[in-house]
């Protein structure tokens, strides 16, 4: 693997999950009511900050109920609230609430982990409350981590949606970005789509390219993942080579894609017709693999 992409920003992980605690309902206890246990809120998918650190809480004064478990760190046990905060919720305005992709790339790696997992599970309690087999509402059980049904007593787990993007390269290793239609007008970035049922990461790899763009890949090869939170991602890096240079966009999905030799792409960044995926991605961590380094922040799209 690529140094580049030994360190993805949202990938990054310094706490002990502790899974195998989860379900010792005396241990939970004691942490959930425990003030040394530290707590993370999160509001809309955006989460507290103090400077370029995360913002924690006490758990006196949180229902008990609602607290999913982290992981720990040096003997601090670290909790979700996993009620969204609402945003008129006044005892959180002080807070500096910031979005993942605005910040994920400058917080610490412990931070980084705790912030994508809590915002994570957080849009998972709020888009599952019911049980999808008989519609009773489910509770919260095995800190967080679990949902049960009270009907039926069948367990449901957190959801994650299998995504692979892809660096396409030609013959002439130039680089294929490609604009999606609800993007601005310069916004590029590289070929992404999920995982179909039934369907390996590999097969995904070919059947985006070939129905985005009109491409016929080969030589697909794994460069790394990535958790993507927004809902419930696991972006799955990759590279594969086209077998021929024509471009047919889907027009649907995709509105316009160009091959990019490296200093294609200087060119077009500098002049401003193209801007990049922003650093908190695998899609930048991508191109740069490619490129060979780092390329300017400023070269980043809002």
């Amino acid at each position: 693997m690529s140094p580049i992409l030994q360190q993805l920003a949202l990938g990054r992980s310094a706490v002990e999950r502790a899974a195998e605690l989860r379900q010792d309902a005396q241990w939970w206890a004691r942490v959930r009511s425990d003030p040394a246990s530290r707590v993370l809120c999160v509001r809309l998918g955006a989460v507290p900050l103090a400077g370029d650190e995360l913002a924690f809480t006490s758990p006196e004064g949180l229902p008990e109920a609602e607290f999913g478990f982290l992981g720990t760190d040096n003997g601090v046990n670290f909790l979700v609230w996993l009620t969204d905060i609402a945003e008129d919720d006044a005892r959180f305005d002080s807070l500096d609430w910031q979005s993942l992709r605005n910040c994920g790339a400058a917080l610490s790696a412990r931070d980084a982990g705790l912030a994508t997992t809590a915002v994570a599970l957080t849009n998972w309690h709020r888009a599952h409350t019911h049980c999808p087999r008989c519609g009773s509402e489910t509770f919260i059980t095995q800190a967080g981590w679990v949902r049960q049904c009270p009907a039926d007593g069948s367990e449901h787990y957190p959801r994650t949606d299998p995504a692979v993007i892809v660096a396409i390269t030609d013959a002439d290793d130039r680089l294929l970005l490609a604009r999606q239609k609800v993007w601005q007008p310069g916004h590029f970035s590289i070929v992404a789509g999920f995982v179909e049922p039934g369907e390996t990461f590999e097969a995904a790899v070919v059947r985006e390219a070939h129905e985005e763009v009109g491409l016929n890949v080969s030589d697909v090869t794994y460069l790394g993942s990535q958790p993507w939170p927004f809902p419930a991602s696991l972006m799955i890096g990759c590279s594969a080579r086209s077998m021929t240079s024509q471009i047919t966009v889907d027009g649907e999905e995709i509105e316009e894609a160009a091959w990019f030799s490296r200093a294609d792409m200087v060119a077009a960044c500098e002049s401003g017709a193209v801007r990049l995926p922003s650093k908190v991605s695998i899609a930048r961590r991508l191109i740069e693999n490619w490129y060979g380094g780092e390329l300017p922040h400023e070269w980043s799209r809002p």
